[in-house]
């Protein structure tokens, strides 16, 4: 036994240095939105379950088993998920199935339960598991991505049936995030821009029947539309939650009430410990926090950038660029959400937000992300 142990220390010391920046960078988030969730989510908490600590208690158990789960990614050979692509694709989209059969929460169907477990959003397996495809096929077609059958055919028919999946849910956010972090990576890899001019003309027609259709099809989305226009037509209804985050924004000024002096996370902003964890982060510290946790997102996506860059292959090189690109762009949907700028689509901060399986997975990408660090060129 010992033995084993000396050649395992001996294997990790050989391995090359991750990147110091990127982890730091990682670690602070981290450590921001754990704090963050402790002081938006205790109220509500106490009031809910008699218990101050029923958010911030599991969150800091998967938080763990998410850095043990980055660390551990960070040590495997980052290829490995070329082979793994395509079952990894398929568990999510069975997932995003079974899913379908699970008990309604809140008008949605959105989480698997695990008795004595928890519950699985299988909609955070399906943003990884589409990012490793694409990833995996772009890296083995990159010389023929601007052709329709290579370049634009595989992609769309992966995003047409998750996007179909998940609009069952329904997730509208969810499918958005999905579709962009999609089309980035497509970008990237080269497929041609006259498919982009063509899928540009057909989205803006398919956002117009979007929202002739939406209230038909999803019940709940015309209230959301109708508030996101005018919140204050309907202050005691569809239009409370983003007066009361808005009212939160405002009053925390540029240096805040001070961490754990947010007076709207008393009942008056809903779920203060998810979604609109942002607003109640203003309003405590003020313009000065809501600046540095923007500061850190961007840090992120800039030493994300430089990893990917010097990354030895394009398949490290999309891998980086889909799971940093996918922190960032929930992150601006996230705070466009909290601040109006567009309509409320249920979409979690994240680091900051409760939800052990976001941080579960997050955690994991970002581990992927260091392995690709780990043999990518100094700099």
């Amino acid at each position: 036994m010992a033995t084993k142990l000396r050649a395992l220390r001996a294997r990790l010391a050989v391995l090359p240095a991750l990147d110091v920046p990127f982890l730091a960078v990682l670690l602070a988030l981290l450590c921001y939105g754990l704090l963050m969730l402790f002081s938006a989510g205790y109220a509500v908490a106490l009031y809910r379950r008699g218990d101050a600590y029923t958010y911030i208690r599991p969150q800091l158990l998967f938080a763990v088993l998410g850095l043990m789960a980055m660390y551990a990614a960070s040590l495997i050979d980052y290829h490995i998920w070329h082979k793994l692509a395509w079952p990894v694709l398929g568990v999510s989209l069975a997932l995003l199935v079974v899913v379908l059969f699970m008990p309604e929460y809140n008008g949605c169907k959105r989480w698997i339960v695990l008795p004595g477990l928890g519950t699985l959003q299988p909609s955070e397996i399906a943003k990884f598991a589409v990012v490793v495809a694409f990833a995996h096929i772009i890296s083995l077609n990159h010389d023929r991505m601007r052709t329709f059958s290579a370049g634009v055919l595989p992609f769309a028919l992966i995003l047409g049936a998750v996007a179909v999946l998940m609009l069952l849910e329904p997730h509208l956010s969810g499918t958005v995030l999905i579709l962009a972090i999609g089309a980035v990576l497509m970008f990237v890899g080269g497929t041609g821009l006259q498919w982009f001019a063509l899928a540009g003309g057909l989205g803006v027609g398919a956002i117009a029947a979007a929202v002739l259709a939406l209230p038909q099809l999803v019940p709940y989305a015309a209230g959301r539309l109708a508030s996101w226009q005018d919140p204050f037509a309907d202050p005691l209804g569809e239009g409370h939650q983003t007066i009361q985050s808005l009212y939160a924004i405002a009053s925390g000024g540029m240096a805040g009430l001070g961490l754990g002096n947010s007076r709207q996370k008393y009942l008056y902003v809903p779920e203060p410990q998810n979604d609109f964890i942002f607003s109640i982060l203003c309003e405590e510290l003020g313009f000065a926090g809501a600046a540095l946790a923007v500061g850190l997102f961007l840090l992120l996506l800039l030493r994300g950038v430089s990893i990917a860059v010097r990354a030895r292959d394009k398949f490290g090189a999309l891998l980086v660029v889909g799971f940093v690109v996918q922190v960032v762009l929930q992150a601006v949907l996230n705070i466009a959400v909290v601040t109006n700028t567009i309509p409320n689509t249920g979409i979690s901060l994240p680091f900051f937000s409760s939800g052990g399986t976001s941080l579960l997975m997050l955690l994991g990408e970002m581990g992927v992300v260091l392995s690709v660090s780990r043999q990518a060129d100094p700099g």
